[in-house]
């Protein structure tokens, strides 16, 4: 599976790389999935980091959340839906590999930008999937970007029509990574 990390995500779709930034950066608790060790999904609240080119999980030492994404690094990670039914800037979720971090520089260089509360687990990920899902009049509007493929709007009305969709560019054009 292909994936790309924050810093290829922006220089491939800049725009649409603001609006996520821009949608995390709303609120600073959001909602992280990751996979029980019977495969069931657990939800947990944790905050997002976006810095150095890379989207960053920080979390308590042997947190569930942790110890689940140690065993199965698969995630999604929903942007806080905010107070109200408003959602505004609309809705997001990443989802990808979370890999640890375990490297003492890095670590060392992350502690003295962010100050996390000692000791913690820190997840670099490596993006599969990013999607905006807002409403434009009376359509829901979804973006979805992928790593290896065009950035794609979906537009979905209330009615029995099928939903249309755009491609904004070929794949060839896209800065991706192998599953690194």
């Amino acid at each position: 599976m292909q994936t790309f990390s924050w810093a290829e995500f922006e220089a491939a779709e800049a725009e649409f790389a603001g609006a996520v930034r821009k949608r995390f950066a709303q609120y600073k608790h959001h909602v992280l999935a990751t996979l029980r060790a019977d495969g069931s999904p657990r939800l947990t609240g944790l905050e997002v980091d976006i810095r150095s080119g890379e989207l960053w999980l920080g979390m308590m030492p042997n947190s569930r959340k942790a110890l689940d994404l140690r065993r199965d690094p698969r995630f999604a990670v929903h942007a806080n839906p905010g107070p109200d039914a408003g959602m505004t800037g609309g809705d997001v979720r990443v989802s990808g590999r979370a890999v640890e971090v375990t490297d003492a520089e890095t670590l060392s260089r992350y502690a003295d930008d962010v100050h996390p509360p000692q000791p913690f687990h820190l997840f670099r990920t490596e993006l599969t999937e990013i999607v905006h899902t807002a409403v434009d009049n009376d359509e829901l509007v979804m973006r979805v970007c992928r790593p290896g493929a065009a950035l794609r709007t979906i537009r979905r009305g209330n009615g029995a029509e099928p939903p249309r969709e755009d491609t904004q560019r070929p794949a060839s054009n896209r800065s991706v990574t192998a599953t690194r």
